[in-house]
């Protein structure tokens, strides 16, 4: 090995610029970007051998409660007109789904249902499907993305009717009696800490609490000074 003292003029490599975050990482506002559009792949339904005349409530991240649960519940007792007058009968199943953020909102309308209308056997999928956003730059132009996102999904199905118990993710209707065994069993610990109200067990017994100090009516009296 030699060394013939030359310098190389080579000048260091530059570092690369970085590059920007993904789309799929962007948000609401973020980079001057803002959605436009949000569509769901079409998933075959997580329960075969439905009836046709099943009623499906597919929860949106913006759905109002109130007006879920209002036609849900119309439909289940029978009240086809919406007006409050139950026609007789009704409908026998309702599919609750939802993805992503309305997950949260898609459980609550099943836990009314169920406190509702009652008796309701439960069957409950999970799975993932696939979401296609558009963003649109603030600035206008021809200035947009497409990110396509994986989210959670939940569809619930609750019926009138007995459903397989075998199935993965069946409940059984929950009954009056097992509600108030859990009522019973919460309330248990707090009666028993309760004294009922009332005089103490020695006041009545004066004479005891003197035995049990030693002292009877002979001590106490030559415990007392005279007065000369």
């Amino acid at each position: 090995w030699s060394w013939s003292g030359h310098v190389s003029n080579t000048q260091p490599t530059p570092v690369p610029t970085p590059l920007p975050p993904p789309p799929a990482a962007l948000k609401p506002g973020q980079g001057g970007f803002k959605k436009v559009c949000r569509t769901e792949e079409d998933c075959p339904c997580p329960f075969p051998g439905l009836a046709s005349g099943v009623l499906e409530m597919r929860v949106k991240e913006g759905s109002k409660i109130r007006n879920l649960m209002g036609f849900a519940m119309a439909r289940m007792q029978g009240d086809v007109s919406g007006v409050g007058v139950s026609g007789g009968g009704g409908l026998r199943q309702v599919v609750f789904s939802g993805s992503g953020r309305a997950v949260t909102k898609t459980i609550t309308c099943a836990e009314i249902m169920k406190r509702k209308v009652g008796s309701l056997h439960q069957l409950t999928k999970l799975r993932y499907k696939g979401v296609r956003e558009v963003w649109e730059s603030h600035e206008g132009g021809a200035s947009e993305m497409t990110v396509h996102r994986t989210v959670p999904s939940i569809s619930i199905l609750l019926s009138k009717d007995p459903l397989d118990p075998q199935e993965p993710g069946y409940q059984p209707p929950e009954t009056l009696s097992a509600l108030w065994e859990d009522r019973d069993s919460v309330d248990a610990p707090q009666t028993a800490s309760k004294r009922p109200l009332g005089l103490s067990p020695y006041s009545s017994f004066p004479e005891s609490k003197r035995v049990c100090l030693g002292l009877d009516e002979g001590t106490l009296a030559l415990s007392t000074p005279q007065a000369n």
